[in-house]
């Protein structure tokens, strides 16, 4: 019962601090993400209150690049909700916000179990070692850029604990170069 009312207690207070603001436009359109070539999950008419709980940019609508994070969970051009403000009126949205037009949030840091994805395929090699092709590899998938591995700040053999870590270190710039290639017409989704 403790644990009712404490989760009772917490969706009420995450509530009561979204404030509300009128629709400007005749229907609105509520998207899965910032942007207009995400999906519709809703529409809000002209007049109706809207609860805006953070805010985040996505693609422009007439010139104005500001997202709203909807109570209901999906985003509104910031442009059919009068806010009385040219800028944001509340937190931006986090990392699991929706992401931002460039789709380059979508790629910052990758979670335990994308990194467990990733070691799944590539399999695991403790000691540096050519791969199919001849390349050095060691840990899951790293390519070796010096002579057996120096750059790799782990002692050999790796434990599969370790070679995960080395892959962590290694991703970020290969999700950076995804980011690049990723642009706001792609549309992706929690799964």
């Amino acid at each position: 019962m403790k644990l009712f009312s404490l989760a009772l207690f917490a969706a009420l207070s995450a509530t009561s601090f979204a404030k509300s603001y009128p629709v400007t436009g005749n229907t609105v359109n509520c998207r899965s993400g910032p942007g207009t070539s995400y999906g519709v999950k809703k529409s809000y008419q002209k007049g109706q209150s809207v609860s805006i709980s953070c805010q985040t940019s996505g693609s422009s609508v007439s010139g104005n690049n500001i997202w709203d994070k909807t109570s209901d969970g999906c985003y509104v051009a910031d442009y059919y909700i009068k806010t009385g403000v040219n800028g944001y009126v509340t937190t931006k949205c986090g990392s699991t916000g929706g992401g931002s037009g460039s789709s380059g949030s979508y790629c910052k840091k990758i979670n335990t179990a994308g990194v467990n994805l990733v070691a799944q395929w590539e399999g695991f090699v403790p000691s540096p070692k050519p791969d199919p092709i001849g390349l050095p590899t060691v840990g899951y998938g790293h390519l070796c850029q010096k002579k057996n591995c120096a750059e790799v700040k782990y002692k050999f053999p790796l434990s599969q604990t370790t070679a995960k870590q080395l892959l962590s270190d290694d991703l970020p710039k290969y999700t950076a170069c995804l980011a690049g290639y990723l642009n706001s017409k792609v549309k992706l989704n929690d799964n």
